[in-house]
């Protein structure tokens, strides 16, 4: 059964700037503790009106707890023979005492939340609420209880699909959480510190909150509503008690509420959760492109009127931006007609687009504006390195080494066959480059022109001036990015 509520009861709280002008003109009448009748009837309908939405949405929404076997080992001495030191002179002798025989293993306990989203028993909760489970038991609000079956989960973006026998279930329909706004009134409702079937009331206080550093993709809705241990997975509901995101974390210094928590947006919960019951898995979209944010300088130096967009460092081979002719330093403005401020912007975008769809994309390419037409692939499951390049040298490069690639260093570093250019081997301490640039750094273009050796890196910076900033595409660690080096 899917839940109506009841329409045009949440308009009372357009009406609260009036209700405060209204109780301000009665207050001179309220007096010897009588209460003027505008005011009560006023109260009361948005008390009912809150009831309603509680009394809606609470079937909905589950208790998920769970039991984990863990292994422990008994150690006498602790960690102090995991110490380097030891190790050295030890080896590994005393990392399993007793032989390497493990103790018996406990069971670990924990709980959270889920929202029913079919009747015939489809839950979504958080990957980390079920994560390694040895068993899932959901009770629900009549107290029924059932054992949860994993569907299928995304570590990406901390989801999870659970499933329970059971039919006619009270479901909660998912809203479009674009339409979302900040100040908007929402409800959290799930079980915090095992307390069942509670809500909490807050606004919306910001949307597409992202580098949380939560999840691999994030987009999450932040908001005041009273969110607590317990509350993972439940559900974030609006006035019209359709579920906009799935409470997932809070920002908190003490463990518990300080006003600040994170919801995914209902649009990513749909994606994942059609995925995962149709595929077993979440399918998403590829460019095969290694971008980054843009910095104030490299937003100037590729004369770029708004500091937006997602700057492409390296293109995969054969990848689908390849074949549509993305090149490494252009600027992806927008995906599918949709604005991109930022790298995350655009992952989620391509993300969410279906594998072999065709795409257009808008990038800035020396100043100019192009469109290119692509054709989406499907995010591989493991995707390939990312190769990244660095520069070095003279002028603002002055005080940075750089020695040629060989099959040595390519082999000591772990440098992929296709990069070429020159490895930073040393920078000055008094160098406009220390601090930026490092050793280990690969160097693949300055200013935009390609390095293979010494010679083309020096010559690359022979129209280098003193006091001109130099733009360089370096690999490290795997991945490519662009660095400014200022004079």
């Amino acid at each position: 059964m899917v839940i109506q509520i009841k329409q045009g009861w949440y308009r009372w709280f357009f009406a609260i700037a009036a209700a405060v002008l209204l109780l301000q003109v009665h207050h001179a009448q309220a007096k010897d503790g009588v209460v003027p009748q505008e005011s009560k009837t006023f109260l009361k309908q948005l008390s009912a009106s809150l009831a309603d939405v509680a009394e809606a949405v609470k079937p909905s929404v589950v208790n998920v707890s769970t039991t984990t076997s863990v292994s422990t080992e008994a150690n006498p001495y602790g960690d102090m023979f995991k110490d380097p030191f030891f190790r050295r002179f030890f080896g590994d002798q005393f990392d399993h005492p007793n032989g390497g025989k493990k103790q018996p293993k406990r069971k670990s306990a924990a709980m959270g939340s889920g929202v029913i989203v079919s009747t015939d028993g489809y839950i979504l909760t958080n990957n980390h609420v079920i994560k390694d489970a040895d068993e899932i038991t959901v009770l629900l609000s009549d107290k029924r209880e059932f054992k949860g079956k994993v569907i299928g989960s995304d570590p990406k973006t901390d989801l999870a699909v659970i499933k329970i026998d059971a039919r006619d279930l009270p479901v909660l329909s998912l809203a479009d959480s674009d339409g979302l706004k900040i100040g908007d009134v929402v409800f959290a409702v799930g079980n915090p510190f095992g307390l069942n079937q509670t809500i909490t009331m807050g606004i919306v206080s910001a949307v597409g909150r992202s580098n949380v550093g939560i999840a691999d993709y994030e987009d999450f809705i932040q908001t005041d509503a009273a969110i607590n241990p317990g509350n993972s997975g439940g559900a974030l509901v609006n006035t019209d008690g359709k579920l906009v995101g799935i409470n997932t974390a809070i920002f908190s210094t003490s463990g518990g509420y300080m006003g600040i928590g994170f919801a995914i947006p209902s649009n990513m919960v749909r994606m994942v959760m059609d995925s995962v019951v149709k595929h077993g898995k979440v399918v998403r979209g590829w460019l095969g492109v290694s971008i980054q944010n843009l910095t104030k300088d490299l937003a100037e130096h590729f004369s770029l009127k708004e500091r937006r967009g997602a700057l492409v460092t390296d293109v995969s081979k054969d990848s689908p931006a390849e074949k549509a002719g993305m090149k490494r330093s252009d600027v992806i403005l927008s995906f599918n007609g949709r604005k991109v401020e930022d790298t995350t912007g655009l992952r989620n975008m391509v993300a969410e687009t279906k594998p072999g769809s065709s795409a257009e994309v808008t990038v800035i390419r020396e100043g100019k504006e192009k469109t290119l037409k692509v054709t989406v692939g499907e995010l591989p499951d493991k995707e390939g390195k990312m190769t990244v390049r660095k520069a070095e040298r003279d002028n603002a490069l002055k005080g940075v080494t750089v020695q040629e690639l060989s099959a040595d260093l390519r082999k000591q570093l772990n440098i992929d066959d296709d990069v070429n250019g020159v490895v930073v081997t040393d920078v000055a301490q008094d160098s406009a480059a220390a601090g930026v640039l490092g050793r280990g750094d690969v160097i693949q273009q300055v200013d935009q022109k390609d390095v293979s050796n010494i010679a083309d890196f020096e010559k690359a910076l022979a129209g280098v001036k003193a006091k001109d900033t130099v733009l360089l595409l370096v690999t490290r660690k795997g991945g490519s990015l662009f660095l400014t080096i200022k004079p």
